[in-house]
């Protein structure tokens, strides 16, 4: 099964290649809620010292005004990304006064939907277009999903390992080609095996009560007190059947093909251009406002939720699926990640590190096109590991077979090792090796990974998952209002904040197109990038 990865870890090492692994790039999104002193979700608005949500490059907004995303640049080497992510967290704390950043993915005490205001960018084309996209994802699906948080993990391949690559591979087409090609074999493996993620590094088994509206508690979901749901062998319910998850893909009638960069962007580009008569009952423009960007089955390509995307740095107003036909995959983001209630940043290094070690062990390893039987299995593993992934007796379905999950995520961890030393070899470091040591830990001893410790935890202190992110989260809070910030940086912060903010009011103040031509020209593609 693992005869190819073997063939070309031996193929790099014949040919010399690793030095042309040592610049990959990482980069990291993280998303926390604001929470005000009475531990309710934030009513306030962005905080205008932190900039503009609409044009900074690093500190916006996700769905809701409350919902923080810090986004670091991408950076040489792993650790230094997850610095970079210390330093606009501190930053941020510094000016937040008496509110703190929720340090969970499952949100805080939720008042019902009126709780979340959807997040407002300001009065240009641009600004009223993200906002109208996040109304259309509350009439769609409702607000509560879409203030769980999460880390994106964004990482490309050193840019000068594919032209030797492609050269000992044999391959004579464009060089463009065989990237992408190699990289959606890539994201069909990171979906393939996506589940040893979840599992791994899944810290969500339990949510607060509030969460659900009212709505009865989902089977598999029990009492752990007054306060609090939990599943005792869940690992990651913000990737199970309460989250924003492709478990609604055959409801919504999305059918995204992963086998090529081709079919992947004509299949989400159907998906954006057909009428959907369920959303066609909301309205797009009632009594002149809007309530969607439009009533087809996606409004935009983001609204389809996947582990893992394919990407390319937008130009302007350029569309996702243009931007990726035009000029080819250059990142890959992996979605699946928790935030971890143990680390003020949200990761580990260790975690990182793994990270890397399954980036290029997905790229490596063999990577047939996915049947419509196996997406379904992906799912289906999925949704199991993050339901059910600590359960000893568990099995997933792996190539027409019931296996292990145990069994199997050991199998996987020891056909990394020989990409873990790869990686050693390429940074001449023992990092790559012992952090998947560490990971091969949880796998044989499921009490000690991240959603054991964290239910472990509450039921040692006797506390609601409540009082245990708040408890967390407090800790964290600490831990930045206490972490120095280099005076140059911090000043570099505050510019950007000031810059951020005159460029969104020279947005405002020059825009020349009403929003209704705007709209229609961005979902056509002929935006042109002089006008908003």
């Amino acid at each position: 099964m693992y005869r190819l990865l073997e063939q070309r870890l031996r193929t790099i090492d014949a040919n010399h290649l690793h030095p042309y692994l040592q610049n990959a790039r990482t980069g990291l999104e993280k998303e926390s809620l604001r929470v005000g002193a009475d531990s309710h979700l934030s009513q306030r608005n962005h905080p205008l010292v932190l900039g503009s949500a609409l044009t900074h490059p690093w500190i916006t907004t996700d769905y809701a005004e409350s919902l923080l995303e810090l986004i670091t640049p991408p950076q040489q080497r792993a650790p230094q990304a997850l610095d970079f992510l210390l330093d606009i967290e501190t930053f941020v704390y510094q000016q937040l006064g008496d509110e703190l950043l929720w340090t969970t993915s499952m949100p805080c005490v939720l008042a019902g939907e009126d709780d979340i205001r959807i997040a407002e960018y300001g009065t240009s084309n641009a600004g009223r277009m993200k906002h109208v996209y996040r109304q259309g994802l509350a009439w769609r699906y409702g607000k509560a999903m879409q203030v769980i948080a999460g880390i994106h993990f964004n990482y490309s391949i050193d840019e000068a390992f594919w032209e030797p690559w492609q050269s000992v591979q044999g391959d004579t087409g464009s060089l463009r080609q065989f990237r992408d090609t190699q990289y959606m074999g890539m994201v069909r493996n990171l979906q393939r095996y996506g589940w040893l993620i979840i599992y791994l590094f899944g810290t969500s088994p339990a949510i607060c009560k509030s969460f659900l509206g009212g709505r009865p508690a989902p089977e598999g979901m029990e009492t752990f007190n007054q306060c609090t749901l939990y599943e005792p062998f869940g690992t990651s319910l913000r990737m199970g059947n309460i989250g924003y998850t492709n478990s609604k893909e055959n409801k919504s009638g999305v059918k995204v093909c992963y086998n090529t960069l081709e079919t992947y962007a004509q299949s989400l580009r159907q998906a954006i251009n057909t009428p959907c008569p369920e959303y066609s009952k909301i309205g797009v423009k009632v009594d002149g406002e809007y309530r969607q960007l439009n009533a087809n089955t996606l409004q935009i390509e983001n609204e389809y939720y996947s582990t893992v995307r394919p990407k390319q740095p937008l130009r302007g107003f350029e569309k996702p699926t243009d931007a990726l036909e035009q000029r080819g995959i250059a990142y890959v983001e992996l979605r699946s990640i928790d935030v971890n209630a143990f680390h003020p940043a949200g990761m580990t290094r260790r975690q990182l590190f793994f990270l890397e070690v399954f980036m290029h062990f997905c790229l490596l390893q063999e990577s047939p096109l996915v049947t419509a039987d196996e997406f379904q299995s992906i799912n289906h593993n999925q949704m199991l590991t993050a339901h059910r992934g600590r359960d000893p007796e568990v099995r997933l379905h792996c190539l027409g077979e019931s296996v292990s999950l145990r069994d199997k995520a050991r199998e996987l961890l020891e056909a990394m090792r020989p990409v873990a030393e790869l990686l050693n070899a390429v940074h001449a470091e023992d990092c790559y090796t012992d952090c998947l040591d560490s990971q091969i830990q949880l796998a044989w001893n499921a009490g000690i990974t991240p959603s054991a410790r964290m239910l472990e935890e509450m039921q040692t202190n006797q506390e609601s998952f409540f009082e245990f992110a708040h408890r967390k989260s407090q800790e964290h809070r600490d831990y930045f209002l206490q972490r120095p910030l280099p005076p140059a940086l911090h000043l570099e912060f505050q510019r950007l904040a000031e810059e951020s903010l005159a460029k969104q009011a020279a947005l405002e103040s020059g825009s020349s197109m009403d929003f209704d031509h705007f709209l229609q020209a961005y979902l056509t593609g002929t935006l042109n990038d002089t006008k908003n």
